[in-house]
């Protein structure tokens, strides 16, 4: 059986790809392999002085921008430097963390993960070519989004399912976008994918997982066939090939092993909960009043 790997990308010279959160995990491998391929990358990170770094480290062809997902005010002044874009990553994200408000006053979780990349995506929209990729996790089939309480007021505040309720949103969103892209008539993509089970920074930082994951890292680089996950390049495989390859609209992309938590790119399975025309639409109404971005669709 042939795998897709980093040498199927196609050749990505004259195209320009916007990864959110490249400068480190999967967002960096991400980023690495689009370099490789010949892209132009823009790195939008909040670390500004780490992204210069990786640029640097990249080459001529990488260029760093500040960009704090979690403060609108910032993703205002980013989407206005950018001139035209084929591809945005929207990767970046932060997992399990206590709770805690954005700039703009949302829960951190789904301000960061999801709100964020909503009003970027909705801001760059006259500029982009050809797709937006979205970052999602097996997590969102643990998701429960509740429309009237995105923020965590009204229940007691659990960081796996605020977590699990932005990948869950990012999913809607991709399935709902593509909707309005479609009935548009814009020949857009929005797609999505996820990692699996990456051996990432994120995931060792978590509460939960870091009691797994931390010392699994340990137990598996010197025992690599005990490890049920995979390393960060090969959790941005499936990213990679739902930003570059020839998929269909409105797709969703992980890795093909047991349970999706490694192995190469193919076709994933999301939950009901995601495919909810109605919750979806409720969802980007909401959207469009915490971040005051409309969507403004044209051929």
């Amino acid at each position: 059986m042939t795998h897709w790997t980093t040498s199927d990308i196609p050749d990505q010279h004259g195209r320009v790809h916007i990864v959110t959160g490249a400068n480190g995990g999967l967002g960096a491998a991400i980023t690495r392999a689009l370099y490789d391929a010949g892209a132009h990358v823009i790195l939008a990170c909040r670390n500004a002085a780490k992204a210069e770094a990786f640029a640097r480290e990249l080459g001529p062809r990488a260029q760093a921008r500040p960009l704090d997902l979690a403060d609108l005010s910032s993703i205002r002044a980013f989407a206005e430097s950018i001139e035209a874009v084929d591809v945005l990553i929207n990767n970046a994200g932060v997992m399990a963390v206590p709770f805690g408000r954005t700039a703009d006053g949302f829960e951190t979780q789904f301000g960061t993960n999801y709100l964020g990349h909503y009003a970027l995506t909705g801001l760059l929209l006259d500029r982009l070519r050809d797709r937006v990729v979205s970052m999602s996790s097996h997590t969102h089939f643990i998701g429960d989004l509740d429309v009237d309480d995105l923020d965590w007021q009204h229940r007691g505040y659990v960081r796996y399912g605020a977590y699990a309720q932005s990948k869950l949103a990012n999913l809607l969103f991709t399935y709902e976008f593509q909707r309005r892209l479609t009935e548009s008539g814009s020949p857009l993509l929005s797609v999505a994918g996820h990692p699996g089970f990456a051996d990432t920074d994120l995931t060792r930082g978590g509460s939960i997982l870091r009691f797994i994951t931390v010392p699994l890292h340990y137990v598996t680089t010197a025992l690599p066939m005990l490890n049920p996950g995979q390393t960060a390049e090969m959790g941005a495989l499936p990213l990679l090939y739902a930003a570059t390859a020839a998929v269909e609209p409105g797709t969703y992309y992980g890795p093909d092993g047991l349970l999706g938590l490694r192995g190469y790119p193919t076709r994933a399975r999301s939950s009901p909960a995601s495919h909810n025309r109605e919750l979806a639409q409720r969802l980007w109404e909401q959207s469009e009043k915490l971040t005051d971005v409309r969507y403004h669709f044209s051929h």
